[in-house]
């Protein structure tokens, strides 16, 4: 940091200042303190390049006590408090400071002794509670907000002037879904149905974040997406734990981050001692104590009928009335009480993981509360303003230019007929015209919608829930006219593709129909090969077949058959379109399949030859006078025959078959089925000749080890596999992919694009 002074300040001052900054950069704070309480006017001086005071640097340094005195000082000598204010040169007060610290103790010194610093903003139109959101500072967070209401400090909640961002819209788009959550809580729909400058809603943040929501998320191995499955976190569970019992205020105010895990493993347990004691209660009341009441009382109803009589009695009906209820609610009881168990258990083990230092562990943990917490916010969010339909069309280009008596609902009656209001242009949508039976929409201006971000990025839950809550939401358009169909389409996300397709017929007929500003439709989209990897696949001849059978599965998805032949603005049909833009694709992955048929049918030569070898030979030799194997009674020779001759043709197998596929027609149509598995049957038939031949060279060599050191040998055994081993276990990835692509028949939905 370097060294400053005030402008036209005085050589004495110039001279403090650099002394206290050396004894505050030496953390000398005791001679600090002393030096300020001769001096409490030394609080206003600047000490540093970028105007900060000794305050800001006490609060940087995270000096509670320090700051602590330094407050005492400025409320005894300098009750004005105008030291409290000063800035940086960033606009930053000592409280901004202390918020991205997240001492809440050095928060409550200066903000109690100044209550309006809440609503002091920077040069970033941010006020410290807007920090304390940026930066995920929960405890500061809710300090200031029960500051702000208690002190009608309310400006400081207010929206960021120079973007119009709410405190919710920090929360979602730096990833604090545990704040977002608690701020929904607190302010209802009032943020939730907020907008920014640019139109934008917390929504839209939302919908741009797929890693946040389980079907944008890529859980790389099976043993990973085993654990993300067994791992029990419910949403109530989730949103319990944000909102504290204790008025309203957050758990993690009471408790450190650090015991997160461990707070709620407690509060499990105790809810399984609660239910289990619950449980004991019900039964002993249940099966002891109204019986006896019932004898005393004479109420009990005899179990044996006379049987001239065998007629049911009167009370009969009442009690096995009140015997099923209480077996009901026993047994809901029950269940509820093993989840618990179940759930304790699950919470239990995962502790344990994760004391343990398994990284692993934790990220798919915390990856998948993420999950529950952006599933909770995205109901909360759409539930807010289900009330209020504008809050979720809403995205002009500059909402100032809005009316304020649109913010919320419309009301008719209070509507001038004079203002000429276009609710077709709020909304975003005009589907009158209709050209060649085809919808085509006026393209919507300004930011795209919630549905339509979600479509794109492949959020599926988003989607989902913004038709269930909006249906019309289907028949939006972006500035291009494309829908959530088209984007889905265009974007490669099967799974929304499905959906949308899971409509009604008469609607999903509309929206299929829609075609952009290119006069492109599905057909079109689904032909068009982007400038960056859509699948997340190796192989260039692996990305051609997922290409097609995208192609296949979109033109067979029941769309109009007028689609298919449509032309678009260029006069192409979509089989035209697929052919050109996948020309250089075709190349590439021809030239792929020739090199790595290459380098498999060196292997397969290679295992070829040894196992020809093998083959021929017998150990032991043969009896001279009938030519029968000495060795013919041991097991070994049996295995050693049996696995020479099994490597020999599956080696030969292989190396037909990559030089089948070294002479094969590389034509597009050739990649959907017929090259792929011909490299399916190659790679199968080489790992079974490598297993093969291990197991020939192993039984073999028995017969060459004395008895005595068999037992090393086999040692000795594991060791010379490993090299062979290890090729087939580096290429099984290409192997799994190869049968994933090729018996998979809608494909794989495309993650987070890779750029080539």
């Amino acid at each position: 940091m370097e060294f400053s002074f005030i402008e036209g300040s005085s050589a004495p001052n110039q001279e403090i200042a650099k002394i206290l900054f050396e004894m505050a950069m030496n953390k000398k704070w005791g001679g600090v303190v002393e030096k300020l309480t001769e001096n409490p006017f030394l609080l206003m001086t600047r000490v540093t390049k970028t105007n900060d005071t000794v305050l800001h640097l006490a609060v940087s340094e995270g000096q509670e006590k320090t700051v602590q005195e330094m407050i005492k000082i400025i409320s005894r000598d300098l009750p004005n408090f105008e030291s409290l204010q000063l800035r940086n040169n960033r606009g930053n007060t000592a409280l901004h400071l202390a918020v991205v610290v997240g001492n809440v103790a050095m928060c409550k010194s200066i903000a109690s002794v100044r209550s309006s610093l809440i609503g002091e903003r920077n040069n970033e139109g941010e006020s410290p509670l807007f920090t304390a959101v940026l930066f995920g500072k929960k405890q500061v967070f809710q300090y200031l907000y029960d500051l702000c209401w208690s002190n009608d400090e309310r400006h400081g909640c207010s929206k960021n002037p120079r973007t119009g961002d709410t405190i919710l819209h920090y929360a979602i788009s730096e990833d604090h879904f545990d704040l977002a959550l608690r701020i929904i809580q607190l302010y209802g729909k009032v943020l939730a149905n907020a907008v920014n400058k640019k139109g934008i809603t917390p929504l839209h943040l939302l919908a741009e974040k797929p890693s946040a929501f389980p079907s944008g998320s890529l859980l790389h191995g099976f043993c990973k997406t085993i654990i993300y499955n067994c791992i029990l976190i419910d949403e109530h569970e989730v949103e319990q734990n944000v909102d504290h019992p204790k008025e309203g205020k957050a758990l993690d105010q009471y408790y450190p981050e650090n015991y997160k895990t461990c707070i709620d493993f407690f509060l499990i347990f105790g809810g399984f001692v609660r239910s289990f004691v619950l449980l004991t209660e019900r039964f002993l009341f249940s099966r002891v104590v109204l019986p006896v009441l019932a004898m005393i009382r004479g109420k009990v109803v005899r179990e044996l009928r006379d049987e001239e009589r065998p007629e049911k009695q009167p009370g009969d009906t009442e009690l096995s009335a009140r015997n099923g209820a209480w077996n009901q609610r026993f047994c809901l009881s029950m269940y509820g009480l093993f989840y618990k168990i179940f759930k304790l258990a699950n919470r239990t083990i995962m502790i344990v993981l994760i004391a343990l230092g398994i990284p692993m562990i934790r990220k798919i943990y915390e990856e998948k509360k993420k999950h529950k917490l952006s599933i909770v916010i995205m109901t909360k969010l759409l539930t807010s303003g289900k009330d209020d339909m504008y809050a979720y069309y809403c995205g002009a280009e500059d909402p100032l230019k809005r009316p304020d008596k649109f913010s919320t609902t419309l009301d008719p009656d209070k509507i001038d007929p004079d203002d000429q209001i276009d609710l077709d242009g709020m909304l975003g949508r005009d589907h009158s015209n209709i050209e060649d039976d085809n919808v085509r929409s006026k393209g919507r201006k300004g930011p795209e919608t919630p549905i339509l971000i979600a479509a794109r990025n492949g959020i599926s839950e988003i989607v989902e829930k913004l038709l269930e809550h909006f249906p019309i939401a289907i028949h939006d358009v972006n500035e291009k006219n494309k829908n959530a169909m088209l984007l889905a389409v265009q974007n490669r996300q099967p799974h929304v593709f499905q959906i949308l397709l899971k409509k009604n017929i008469l609607v999903k007929d509309s929206v299929l129909r829609v075609v952009d500003e290119s006069n492109n439709n599905v057909a079109h989209l689904a032909a068009m090969r982007r400038n960056y990897r859509p699948w997340q696949i190796a192989g260039e001849a692996l990305q051609m077949q997922y290409e097609i059978k995208w192609f296949d599965f979109v033109r067979g998805s029941n769309i109009p058959s007028s689609l298919l032949t449509h032309r678009n603005a260029e006069n192409k049909t979509p089989e035209e379109l697929f052919i050109e833009d996948h020309t250089q694709l075709v190349k590439e992955g021809g030239e792929w399949l020739v090199k790595t048929s290459k380098a498999y049918s060196l292997v397969a030569a290679l295992i070829a030859t040894v196992a020809f070898a093998t083959s021929a030979t017998v150990p032991g030799g043969v009896k001279d006078d009938i030519g029968i194997p000495t060795l013919e009674n041991r097991t070994p020779f049996h295995f050693f025959a049996i696995s020479s001759l099994i490597a020999l043709f599956f080696s030969v197998t292989a190396l037909v078959t990559f030089l089948s596929i070294l002479t094969s027609r590389y034509k597009l149509r050739n990649f959907a089925m017929d090259l792929p598995i011909k490299l399916l049957m190659g790679l199968t038939t080489l790992f079974f000749s490598i297993a093969a031949m291990l197991i020939s060279f192993c039984s073999g060599h028995l017969f060459v080890i004395d008895n005595k050191v068999k037992y090393v040998a086999y040692t000795v055994y594991v060791a010379t596999c490993v090299p062979v081993t290890l090729f087939a276990v580096m290429q099984f990835p290409l192997y799994f992919d190869l049968i994933d692509s090729t018996f998979r028949k809608v494909p794989r939905r495309s993650y987070m694009a890779s750029i080539h």
